[in-house]
């Protein structure tokens, strides 16, 4: 049995859909950790590094899924639709995060715009979770393949960007 639960680890840990999955709940934790943050009247420089940290896990993400996932799923799905609109949802959070860029978390609109972005956020993991990610997975996706690839640019991403590889990856 224990070769079992380490191989299915295993395999997660190189699942694309799997290692999206996980993007997924870090960032949720990260923008419940700034809503904490809000309520609790947190410091600007605590919100600042949160939303910076937020918008760095956002950005290698969707940057993955856009070089690696997408064309795949763009390629064995019928509804190129779904793929689509997950690339117009990236844009709008891209432009968030730009904008938030250029602002510190004592402008006006700096929480609201965090706000915005996490419910872009939640919006886009719902249909990626309920629907792109299903019909990946039906019409037989080499999702061990993507993983590896998406992990390697990940890496790659995270050097690049001047952050170590785990800001990345969720710990266990």
């Amino acid at each position: 049995m224990a070769n079992t639960s380490s191989s299915a680890r295993a395999e997660s840990k190189t699942d694309a859909i799997e290692l999206l999955i996980q993007d997924h709940r870090k960032v949720e934790k990260l923008f419940k950790q700034y809503e904490k943050l809000v309520e609790e009247e947190g410091s600007y420089n605590e919100r600042e590094a949160l939303a910076a940290t937020i918008c760095t896990e956002l950005t290698v993400h969707a940057q993955v899924e856009e070089e690696i996932f997408y064309p795949a799923a763009r390629d064995i799905l019928d509804e190129e639709d779904l793929v689509d609109e997950a690339v117009v949802e990236h844009a709008s959070a891209k432009d968030l995060i730009a904008q938030l860029a250029d602002m510190s978390p004592d402008d006006d609109l700096y929480d609201a715009k965090v706000k915005v972005l996490g419910e872009l956020i939640e919006h886009h993991v719902e249909e990626e979770e309920e629907q792109m990610f299903p019909k990946c997975k039906k019409a037989r996706l080499d999702t061990a393949s993507l993983g590896t690839q998406m992990v390697e640019r990940k890496m790659e991403l995270a050097e690049e960007l001047g952050i170590g590889a785990e800001a990345t990856e969720e710990r266990e």
